[in-house]
């Protein structure tokens, strides 16, 4: 890992991650190999017994996906990194490692869909117990907390509301009962967050997002704090085969130079469309972490180094609303994921979570009105201007629907 612990957080951005490679290249090469050549039997031998170091096989390990790992480890403040082909093989690979039949784990209420999917449907079929709780609120995980609780999971801000959870009060609760807390910093990035500064034990990411940030990358990153659970997360990894390939590395470790720039023209752009939206007729309620009507702004104030650029606002007309704003969206792309350089709408109740039924919606928190909004890096009127003119569709209604 290159030393840079001197530096400021966004001058690591840029040189995080690099190391010395024949021809003095200024970016790490692509090694776009399956397998490394041995220079003989006897050192093919000792790569195999960890006597000696080099590369043997890319599923195993690989210079360039080793550079971006070593990148956003330095960001995170962690030790060392595992570099995943999705968010999922992250979560599930931590999951696989921590957990066996018998162990229970306390997850947040709002939480990525497929995380609350692989405990229940998946792990739930091998012995695994869950009970999901608004870690919004403390005093819920004490609650939910047993003497066979092994992992406290807490994904903040949450997916899609926006719930920010107190994370030095969910270590200090997970710790006193013997558990790891997990968390899930996708939404915020290490730029905005840095989960281990509050005696967080592991951190994920879907690299998908905002640590990439282009729209054109599926990867996902575990960041842990010493070497006993690296090796532990190392070996479930490599026997899962849910790594990373060289490509995919390089072109997100290229997306983090400019992590930094473009977090702070995220926070810019979202606070001004927040306000906006907050004051708008048509809208009910916005969620964003740098609004003081957020519920936990406090806590958000203590935790984030800026507001982030996720935006979750509820229309007054429902279910109907939502489907003619996101009919009627120009600039803003109707699409689901989210941290891209551009800006990326969504409906839950009529896209992603409409399966659920409405019911299953309301106790996940997710509205019929429910709209979630990755806010781009696109000049702010322009954004503006495209929500006013989908707004100025919606009918208006005689009563809010809920």
């Amino acid at each position: 890992m290159s030393d840079n612990k001197k530096l400021q957080f966004d001058s690591k951005t840029v040189h995080a991650g690099m190391g010395d490679y024949e021809f003095g290249p200024v970016v790490p090469p692509i090694y776009q190999t399956s397998t490394f050549k041995f220079e003989s039997v006897e050192q093919g031998a000792s790569l195999f017994k960890g006597e000696a170091t080099g590369y043997i096989y890319t599923r195993l390990e690989n210079p360039t996906i080793e550079a971006m790992e070593n990148a956003i480890a330095e960001l995170e403040g962690g030790h060392k990194a595992l570099g995943c082909a999705s968010g999922m093989a992250a979560i599930s690979t931590i999951f696989f490692t921590l957990l066996k039949s018998g162990d229970h784990v306390v997850c947040s209420k709002f939480v990525y869909g497929p995380t609350l999917t692989l405990l229940q449907n998946i792990l739930g079929k091998f012995g695994v117990e869950s009970t999901f709780v608004d870690t919004e609120f403390p005093e819920e995980i004490e609650k939910a907390m047993r003497p066979n609780t092994k992992v406290v999971y807490v994904e903040t801000p949450g997916n899609p509301t926006l719930a920010i959870s107190d994370l030095e009060a969910a270590s200090k609760i997970a710790h006193a009962y013997g558990a790891l807390v997990v968390v899930d910093n996708t939404f915020m990035s290490p730029a905005l967050q840095q989960p281990f500064k509050f005696g967080v034990d592991i951190i994920l990411h879907s690299m998908t997002k905002f640590l990439n940030g282009h729209a054109d990358v599926v990867a996902g990153i575990i960041i842990v704090k010493d070497e006993e659970m690296f090796q532990k997360m190392r070996k479930v990894l490599n026997q899962l085969g849910g790594v990373i390939d060289p490509f995919n590395s390089f072109l997100v470790h290229r997306g983090l130079k400019t992590l930094s720039v473009r977090m702070q023209k995220h926070c810019e752009n979202a606070q001004i469309v927040a306000e906006y939206l907050e004051n708008h007729p048509k809208v009910k309620w916005v969620r964003y972490p740098g609004l003081k009507s957020h519920p936990t702004y406090q806590v958000g104030l203590k935790q984030h180094n800026g507001t982030g650029g996720m935006i979750a606002f509820e229309l007054k007309g429902g279910l109907k609303a939502g489907e003619v704003m996101m009919n009627s969206v120009k600039l803003c792309t109707l699409a689901v994921s989210l941290g891209g350089v551009e800006s990326l709408i969504q409906h839950p109740a009529s896209m992603t979570h409409f399966s659920m039924g409405e019911e299953a919606r309301k106790n996940g928190g997710i509205t019929n009105g429910l709209v979630r909004f990755s806010v781009g890096i696109e000049n702010v009127k322009d954004i503006i201007e495209d929500l006013e003119q989908a707004l100025a569709k919606i009918p208006k209604m005689e009563k809010a629907e809920a």
